[in-house]
């Protein structure tokens, strides 16, 4: 027997020698994306902390301790084996499911801007949405590798995972949250397209479920009054049509290059929740063109690694990795999508932060939590890979 040129035996030693390590690029990515949340968030609410609370890094500290809580979460999330949140996933989407509900008990479920969408626990709020959207991604990765030919072959085998999403995304509506409503659907049928729906069947609910939601908006008239103020905001500029047009003279005024971290304008209370859902308004605003298109960029690469790590599962033959890896980057890619086409007046108003900008803690904890299943996923990709590797040396060799 001979050895193949390209897999010698001291090549294979020394492979199998080589520690597991994360995706370096990845990681870099995401702290950058925090680091440059930190320096908006100080700079957007300096002003508005200062008025409400008398001190200007009011929002600052508050979003430092929910970052650092977030990284925990997150290396602890990286400890956890894959095969963990596999065989807890029905579980967990029941838990999901309580917490909604919980949202909707009075004196359970804590009210902000007619909203309910916390759940009062002692001096902190738990937004149950940003848990409930880990939790959906994880059942229906689950519900993929246990039915994938179900859902493939039948009828029966898609509605299941369909009313799943329907009845969360109907106690979404109920707090009222159209916003993350609209996420959740976006990244399950994503999920479900890459699980293999047939691509009639994909379409028929897509229509389904785009007339339920433009039915949902124009039967209501706080979101109808938000989507005709979005197609015409001049129409009504000191009301409706305010904070689009205030975020659009950001971007105007930041033109190529910026006015200058910490020099906007529009964060003077002439834009409204500018350190939350419109930050990117302002970042285009100090950081210009350049500034905006590279944050868009960096969450492009997030969506691209995150697919890519996806693919590498499906080779190693690990189905449920790969769909939660797919999952992971259509939740946090459409939630970025939907919140900068909105800063931009691409899209109606929604109440979505910028994953890892924006101010709020539930938001960054839970996408930290979310990077941490995908830096668990790349882990155990690697692991297999490396252990696999004597079955490669034998299978070229001669």
């Amino acid at each position: 027997m001979t050895r193949h040129p390209a897999f010698g035996y001291n090549q294979a030693s020394r492979i199998r020698k080589q520690p597991v390590y994360y995706d370096t690029w990845l990681i870099t990515v995401i702290l950058f994306l925090i680091g440059l949340g930190l320096v908006l968030v100080s700079s957007s609410s300096i002003s508005v902390a200062e008025k409400a609370h008398g001190e200007q890094l009011f929002f600052f500290w508050r979003q430092l301790v929910a970052v650092s809580i977030g990284l925990v979460c997150a290396l602890v999330t990286i400890r956890i084996p894959l095969i963990v949140w596999q065989r807890l996933n029905m579980y967990l989407l029941l838990l999901g499911i309580l917490l909604l509900v919980l949202v909707l008990i009075p004196g359970v479920g804590k009210e902000v801007n007619g909203s309910m969408r916390w759940v009062k626990l002692g001096s902190y709020s738990l937004q149950s949405s940003e848990l409930v959207r880990i939790i959906m991604i994880i059942y229906l990765a689950g519900y993929l590798l246990r039915h994938g030919e179900k859902l493939r072959q039948s009828l029966a085998g898609f509605i299941v995972p369909v009313s799943v999403v329907t009845t969360l995304a109907a106690l979404l509506l109920l707090e009222p949250d159209f916003g993350t409503a609209v996420v959740y659907f976006a990244a399950a049928l994503g999920m479900l397209f890459v699980g293999g729906v047939p691509l009639s069947r994909f379409v028929a609910w897509v229509m389904v479920a785009g007339m339920a939601l433009v039915t949902l908006a124009l039967g209501s008239a706080y979101r109808l009054q938000r989507l005709v103020s979005f197609m015409d905001p001049w129409s009504d500029p000191d009301n409706t049509g305010f904070q689009l047009i205030q975020a659009l003279v950001a971007f105007g005024r930041g033109e190529w290059l910026g006015v200058g971290l910490g020099s906007s304008v529009q964060k003077l209370f002439y834009l409204p929740e500018a350190h939350t859902d419109f930050i990117f308004a302002v970042l285009a605003e100090e950081l210009g063109l350049l500034g905006s298109v590279t944050v868009i960029l960096l969450f492009f690469f997030i969506v691209w690694r995150s697919f890519v790590i996806a693919q590498v599962a499906e080779e190693l033959d690990k189905k449920f990795a790969a769909y939660l890896a797919y999952g992971i980057g259509l939740m946090i890619g459409m939630q970025a999508f939907i919140n900068m086409g909105v800063n931009m007046g691409l899209l109606p108003t929604k109440g979505l932060t910028l994953p890892f900008v924006s101010y709020g803690g539930n938001s960054v904890i839970s996408n930290c939590i979310l990077i941490g299943l995908l830096l668990r996923i790349e882990y155990e990709n690697h692991f297999t890979g490396t252990a696999r590797l004597p079955e490669v040396v034998n299978t070229y060799a001669a």
